[in-house]
């Protein structure tokens, strides 16, 4: 081989290794839904929402019926409290002051006139008071008519008050007669009074409730004017003075006249004349029950009916007149009296004031022993 030969021999060429090409990191997956799967997804949360809204309906639907029933309830409390509270005051009318009014006018002949007259305008101070508080009144609107009604009846009793209270001076002194007439006028504004309350004031109420849908609730009766008797100016006299009145003519009816005391109880207990020494459980407020017999042949007018109870060196009286008695009929009269001592023996005396044209009063009188407790 020659140099030149050797010369022209190519290098040795190097083999470089060739790197491994480097593999993209694969992605992760993401899974495929296939058709069936998501349909059946997209109706069950349809159907959850239907669920959901149903149950809110009936949420809503529930609330609101507690929300009315709730207000329902508080309406009807309301007419509930408003007939409670003008039973109270009705009630409180009758009881306070009334029921005392006429005992002081009927046992007014046994008073000075000035204490007569002080004690019937403290009367009339309380009716005021009654007044003002129905004036207070929390009034739903259902009883808006009734409580009109109501004020009126009271201030037409406060008004009567003042009359009488001003007039009974002159009753007991020398003008009898004519103040007498005018104190029977007074009367008729207690009648008003009592009509209004009865067809106005507790059939409004009434009315009310039941539109309301209460149940089982009463309106409490009020009658200021214990009877028509006191709307005649002679009975009226006969009451305040203790006098009877005679007629224009002076002339008695031919016949008999005459009263029969036929007996007296106290509560449920009939007392015996003395000496028997009744005990009664009643108070020191008790009402006498007289029975009282028309024992003659004519009509009577204007009979009055005393109790006096002494006791302790003090006597305590009141009466009562029944406007008319027919022959032969028995009444029972009610007669209160206020303060009788206890535990202690009193003298009740219980006479029927005869009438004119009798003549025989032997039957007209009792007198009992009577100890009263609580």
């Amino acid at each position: 081989m020659s140099f030149f030969d050797d010369d022209d021999e190519e290098p040795p060429t190097t083999v470089r290794q060739a790197r491994p090409e480097q593999q993209p990191r694969p992605q992760p997956r993401r899974p495929q839904r296939t058709g069936g799967a998501g349909t059946i997804d997209h109706h069950a949360m349809m159907v959850r929402r239907r669920v959901a809204a149903g149950v809110g309906v009936v949420l809503l639907i529930v609330i609101v019926l507690l929300i009315n029933g709730c207000l329902k309830r508080g309406k009807q409390q309301g007419l509930e409290s408003y007939n409670q509270n003008v039973n109270q005051i009705a009630q409180s009318s009758e009881a306070q002051i009334s029921k005392p009014l006429f005992s002081a006018l009927a046992g007014a002949s046994g008073k000075s006139a000035l204490n007569v007259e002080v004690e019937i305008d403290h009367l009339r101070q309380q009716a005021q008071e009654l007044a003002e508080r129905a004036k207070g009144l929390s009034v739903p609107g259902e009883m808006t008519a009734a409580q009109r009604n109501l004020l009126q009846s009271l201030d037409f009793r406060v008004e009567g008050l003042s009359k009488v209270a001003n007039l009974v001076r002159e009753a007991l002194g020398g003008q009898a007669q004519a103040a007498s007439t005018k104190i029977a006028g007074a009367m008729e504004i207690f009648l008003t009074s009592d009509v209004i309350y009865s067809q106005r004031v507790a059939p409004l109420i009434q009315q009310a409730l039941t539109a309301g849908g209460v149940s089982g609730q009463s309106t409490a009766s009020s009658r200021f004017l214990p009877n028509i008797g006191w709307l005649t100016p002679s009975t009226v006299q006969s009451n305040i003075t203790g006098q009877a009145t005679s007629s224009s003519s002076g002339a008695v009816t031919p016949g008999t006249h005459g009263s029969a005391l036929k007996g007296v109880s106290v509560g449920t207990s009939a007392l015996e004349p003395s000496p028997a020494i009744n005990h009664v459980n009643v108070g020191a407020n008790p009402t006498f029950t007289a029975m009282v017999e028309d024992s003659g042949s004519n009509s009577e007018t204007n009979v009055k009916v005393t109790v006096a109870v002494t006791s302790e060196g003090k006597t305590l009286n009141a009466s009562h007149v029944i406007a008319k008695t027919e022959p032969g009929q028995t009444y029972n009269v009610d007669v209160p009296v206020s303060g009788v001592a206890l535990s202690t023996a009193s003298r009740v005396t219980v006479n029927v004031v005869p009438v004119p044209g009798e003549t025989d009063v032997e039957n007209n009188k009792a007198s009992f022993l009577v100890v009263f407790g609580k």
